[in-house]
This record gives structure tokens, sequence and C-alpha cells, in this order.
């Protein structure tokens, strides 16, 4: 995978939410850069354009560059504040490839751990997340910390059509299991469904956490009639690969369906859209279990 990484001054590194992440219950997100190296073929987020905070080299080209924040540390340093629920990122993923070399996040990291907000949510679908275990380790201590590690399909040849840059699915899983043996919060998040054994993504899902399991279905312009959808280069895939119904709203409602039943089985819940990712701005919320073996949600620790 080639790509270019440029750096540039922003003016700001903590926006107020609004639709999605706001019904979710985020006050502020916070993107590191702009344009993501994983180059998703699905991803929305070319799809917003301007209104993302893109320009045209972005959109056009999306995926063969990423323009990192330079000043990010010193102004998130002056944005933080003890009430905020931030949500990194809705624009593009914090572990992306080009963070390897670039190392934007530990800098990001050591400025939470120094003036911690409410809450901080990750998104991510990068393993290099495990390099920074121990600034997390120690910003979990501070305030309350959410993972949601995205794990889209439970069949890695559907991983190469779609997201061929991303980790196989076992490492994902890995991932997602020492973040958990860390006493890391880390939620396995089935967004967006790739095309998959829908009982079999989620029994790896339900394996390798204790939490609740976020999904979501590819976007669709018939129920989403404005805002991000998917892009179209998923699109085609799942056209010249048969998955055609994976974009239709009622297979997508089947699908999720039968996905809820299996997690209920287990004594978990799944949900999808703002209800399931409002699970990770909530404060202090956890899976316990009484003492005949049920789960039930309490408020014991982050």
């Amino acid at each position: 995978m080639r790509f270019e990484i440029y750096r540039a001054e922003s003016a700001s590194i903590l926006s107020p939410t609004s639709g999605f992440i706001a019904q979710a219950g985020f006050t502020h997100s916070l993107s590191p850069a702009r344009n993501c190296t994983f180059a998703c073929t699905y991803c929305y987020v070319p799809t917003m354009r301007i209104y993302g905070g893109l320009k045209p080299d972005d959109w056009n080209h999306w995926g063969q560059f990423t323009t990192f924040k330079s000043n990010a540390p010193a102004l998130l340093r002056r944005a933080l504040r003890p009430n905020q629920t931030i949500y990194c990122s809705p624009l593009v993923d914090p572990y992306q490839p080009a963070e390897r070399t670039e190392c934007m996040m530990p800098r990001l990291l050591d400025e939470l751990i120094a003036r911690p907000p409410h809450v901080f949510a990750i998104q991510t679908r990068g393993p290099l997340i495990l390099r920074d275990l121990a600034q997390l380790e120690r910003l979990a201590a501070r305030t309350t910390l959410r993972v949601s590690f995205s794990i889209t399909t439970d069949n890695d040849r559907v991983r190469r059509l779609y997201e061929p840059h991303c980790a196989p699915i076992s490492e994902r899983l890995e991932t997602v299991r020492r973040l958990r043996a860390a006493g890391i919060a880390v939620y396995a998040t089935l967004a967006p469904l790739l095309p998959c054994d829908p009982e079999a993504l989620i029994g790896l899902a339900l394996d390798a956490t204790d939490r609740d399991i976020i999904g979501d279905p590819f976007h669709v312009r018939a129920v989403k009639k404005c805002g991000a959808t998917t892009r179209d280069a998923g699109v085609r895939i799942s056209r010249a690969q048969g998955f055609t119904e994976w974009h239709d709203p009622a297979f997508q409602t089947a699908v999720t369906e039968r996905m809820r039943q299996k997690a209920a089985a287990a004594g978990r819940r799944f949900a999808t859209g703002p209800a399931a990712f409002g699970w990770l701005a909530e404060t202090l919320a956890e899976v316990s279990h009484d003492g005949n073996g049920k789960r039930s949600f309490g408020t014991i620790g982050n």
C-alpha cells in the first residue's frame, strides 16, 4: 500500500457534534487528520465532502494520502474540559496505517491523561492501538475510556474485497482480547456489516468481549435521505460479487434481528444506530453478573 503523508496546522481540534454522534450522547468529536489511509471501499466519509471538512482532493483521491493536524496536541491542551464526552473519530481512523510513523495518538493521549474529559471513546479497526496500551491504561484510570473496535465480517475473503488494507479478522479479534485482558472497556462493533454468516460473526464478537455488541448495516439512501452514505466503490463491489441484498433495508433488518436474538440468548444486548453507539458515551456503565449468574447492567466502574 502506497500513500502520502502531509501535515498542516488546523484552527481547531475538538468539534461540537451534530447528527448521529450527537444523538449517541457525545458533545465533541476529535479527528487527528483528514483523509484515511485505510481507504475502505465503503467508507461514508468521502460522501460528506465539504460537510465533513474535506477538500476535493480528499474525496477524489480517498485513501491515497492523509493530512495530519500538526498542531493537534497543542490545540487539544487548550480545548479540553472536564465535562466533555469525546468521540475519536467520526472522520478518520485514529490508528490508520499512516499513524504508525506519525505517532500522533501517543501525543494526544498524553494531553488527555493530563486533562481528562468526562468520557473518551476511540473508534478504530487498527491493531496498532496496542502500541499505546500503557497510555490507554493510564487514561482509563483517570476517566471513562471506551474502545469501539470494528469487526466487519467473519469471512476474510470478504474483508479483502471491501477493506484490503485492514488487518485480518483473526488479528482484530486478538486485539480485542488483549485490550480486554488489560482491563480496557472494549466493544466489538460490527460496522458496517459486510457479507457474513450473521450468527458466526456475532458468536466471534460474544467470545472476544464481555460487553454488549454494537452493529450497523451499510448506509443506504432508501432509509437515509440525506447525509453520509456508503461510498460508490463499496456498492460496485457488492454488485460484482452478488451481495446487493446487503444494501437492502428489509434484508438488513432480518440480519440484525438474527444477531439480536443470538446476543439475547447469550444474555447480551445487540443494537444498531445511535442507541447502540450511545453505550460508548455512558459514564460508569458496565455489564455485571448477579448472584444467579444472570447479566445485569450497573454502575460499577468504567
